[in-house]
Parts: structure tokens; C-alpha cells; sequence
């Protein structure tokens, strides 16, 4: 399994399980058949709502001496209504609470957008500007949550090279991930770029496109990404599947990669095209497809009259 290797020594596996949109009953089960495959990494969040599920599934294979909990990678990420200074603290306590756990791994900044704390989901969103809550406020106490052990890698998700910048130069401890949308049509080549010389790792969400997202697709040019003939093209010559193709290449441009999935045979596939190496010609070939695509877009954020706009929450 390849890893990506941080600063002081600790090593991630390049291949992760993602939780994202996994259903109550299945995320548990698809946790302990991952581990007995042989996943040791696995991205969470605050907002899946699945969190205590997972850590029940960590407890009990623990329990079955399937895995050791310093074998495992657990990521985690703060939600947006928990961005002000004070909040940020109980928010971990909440994920390692519901996690099971004592530490994580991996402790992300979910996104750069911040609002207030809803007493229902069914309470309209209200917004707050990062001039009122800026970045620098959470990330400072980021800071303080590694410094107490809480998690020993910090970073964020969904930030453009300027927001990233922006900590770079105002903090000695500067994020150490940046997850966000990767894959063939959305390859961010100068993101990568820039963060290979910062010493930044990626971790590539969404790698095989986004089922949830596809119907966007419907009347446009852009196919589905597993549909693409170039990627049918190049996993009937390496004998894989599409996933596979998708998965091998975001690990061979040197950026982890989370694919979601809760049945067996798929988690034995993914996990098997992390020791697949394509060609340098079919990894030239899938460079040309770049449509700087987002799945993901993040419209969901925009409001009338609010502070996020697709503008400022990429900087594009």
C-alpha cells in the first residue's frame, strides 16, 4: 500500500474508505469488512450523521483483535455551524465521543464557510462572513487541539491555493491536508502543483465522480466519468474496472483517495487498484480530459443576499 508521509515521520495509506452518504445499518458493516480486507485508513465527518456507527464498528473490531488502533488512519472534519474559537473544542469532543476514540489521526476544516448553530435541521441556515468569524480564528484553534493531543495532523477540505496561502503566512504550523474534489475532469493540476512544494498532502474526494451529483449531467455534452470510453478504453487494457482505473490514477499522481462504498466485492476491487500501476501512457491519455468540472460545486452555500458566492469560495 503506498502512503503519503508527513512531517514528522507518520505515514497515511494512500487509500481510504469514505463514509460520505453511507446508510445507517451498512456503514457499520462495510467499516468491519474493510478492516478484514485490509483498509486501515477511513475519512469521517461531523455531518454524515454516521459517526457513532462507525465507532461502534471500530469498538467491536477492536474487540475481535482485527486491528489495532494504532494500525488505523481516522480522519474527521469540523462543521461549519462550530468555526468561532470556543466551539471548536467541544466539536472534536463530539466526533471522538460518538468515534469511540481518544485521538484522531487527521482533524480537517470541513469548509471555509462558517453559520450559526441551527437548533433543528429544519431551521434556515443563517450565514456568517468569514470577516466576522476569518479563517485565522479557527485555525488558531486548530492549533491548540494538536498541541493538546486531540489529533496529531491537522488540515482542511475544500480551500483554494489563496485560502491556503493565507495560513501559510500568518501561522508557523500551516494545514498538512487539503481534501477536496479530484478526479479526471476536475484535475487541479495547479493546486497539486502548489501544494507539492508546500509539503501539503491532497486527499482526492469523489474520485469516481459523484453518483449523488450526476444527475446535473442530464441534457449537457459532459458523460458520466465511469461511462468515459477513454477510461472503458483503459481498464479493458489493464484488465480493471472503471473505479479501478480512477482510483490507481489518483494514487499515481501521489494524492490519497477515498472512494465510498458498502458492498464487499467493490471494497475488495478499490482496494485492489491501490497496488495497480497504469502506464505512463494511459496516465498522459487521461491528462487530456481535464474539463475543470465540479461535481460538488458548492451552489449550496450561495444564498441571495448572503456572503458566499461561488467567486469568493473558490477564488476563481
Amino acid at each position: 500500500m503506498q502512503e503519503l508521509e508527513f512531517r514528522n515521520g507518520d505515514k497515511m495509506p494512500a487509500l481510504g474508505l469514505g463514509t460520505w452518504l453511507s446508510k445507517p445499518g451498512e456503514v457499520y458493516k462495510a467499516i468491519l469488512e474493510a478492516i478484514r480486507i485490509g483498509y486501515r485508513h477511513f475519512d469521517c465527518a461531523h455531518i454524515y450523521a454516521n459517526e457513532s456507527e462507525i465507532g461502534e464498528a471500530f469498538q467491536q473490531a477492536f474487540k475481535e483483535g482485527l486491528v489495532r488502533r494504532e494500525e488505523l488512519w481516522i480522519t474527521s472534519k469540523l462543521w461549519c455551524d462550530a468555526h468561532q474559537k470556543e466551539a471548536v473544542l467541544p466539536a472534536l469532543q463530539t466526533t471522538l465521543k460518538h468515534l469511540q476514540l481518544d485521538y484522531l489521526d487527521l482533524y480537517l476544516i470541513h469548509w471555509p464557510v462558517a453559520y450559526h448553530k441551527r437548533n433543528s435541521p429544519k431551521d434556515p441556515i443563517v450565514f456568517i462572513s468569514l470577516d466576522e468569524i476569518p479563517l485565522q480564528e479557527t485555525w488558531q484553534a486548530m492549533i491548540e487541539l494538536k498541541k493538546e493531543g486531540l489529533c496529531k495532523h491537522i488540515g482542511v477540505s475544500n480551500f483554494s491555493i489563496s485560502k491556503l496561502q493565507l495560513l501559510i503566512d500568518q501561522f508557523e504550523v500551516q494545514p498538512e491536508m487539503n481534501q477536496i474534489e479530484l478526479h479526471p475532469y476536475l484535475q487541479q493540476k495547479e493546486m497539486l502543483e502548489f501544494c507539492n512544494k508546500q509539503g501539503i498532502h491532497l486527499t482526492a474526494y469523489s474520485p469516481l465522480g459523484s453518483a449523488a451529483a450526476e444527475q446535473k449531467l442530464e441534457g449537457s455534452d459532459i458523460i458520466s466519468l465511469m461511462k468515459h470510453p477513454l477510461i472503458q478504453k483503459i481498464a479493458k487494457q489493464h484488465q480493471l474496472s472503471s473505479a479501478q482505473v480512477l482510483i490507481a490514477w489518483a494514487i499515481q499522481r501521489g494524492t490519497a483517495v477515498i472512494p465510498k462504498s458498502v458492498h464487499p466485492q467493490r471494497l475488495q476491487q478499490n482496494f485492489e487498484a491501490s497496488q495497480t500501476l497504469l502506464s505512463n501512457l494511459s496516465m498522459g491519455q487521461i491528462d487530456q480530459i481535464d474539463l475543470h468540472y465540479r461535481f460538488i460545486d458548492g451552489t449550496f452555500w450561495t444564498r441571495d443576499e448572503g456572503p458566499y458566492t461561488l467567486q469568493n469560495l473558490w477564488d476563481e
